[in-house]
């Protein structure tokens, strides 16, 4: 699975807006996301969809982020994270 090119991060434009209003996360590039300096948050494309890979703790895990669902729950998720 690849990360994310500009062209599919241009499919997440509405999220990733989201995302970025967020407090105490940096976008080192677009579509990486960083909380304090380490990694926290980016994206893959493959043929089944966008997904999103978020630390959770001291692992990544995967989010798909194809439907309004899927992207509230990724937001859910990085709102728990983050407390």
């Amino acid at each position: 699975m690849k990360h994310a090119t500009r062209e599919a991060l241009a499919l997440l434009d509405d999220l990733l807006e989201r995302i970025r209003a967020r407090e105490g996360l940096k976008e080192k590039s677009a579509g990486v996301f960083y909380r304090k300096s380490r990694a926290f948050l980016h994206f893959h494309e493959d043929p089944t969809g966008l997904y999103a890979d978020l630390r959770v703790g001291e692992e990544f895990e995967r989010y798909p982020v194809n439907t309004e669902r899927e992207r509230r729950a990724l937001l859910a998720e990085i709102d728990r994270a983050d407390t």
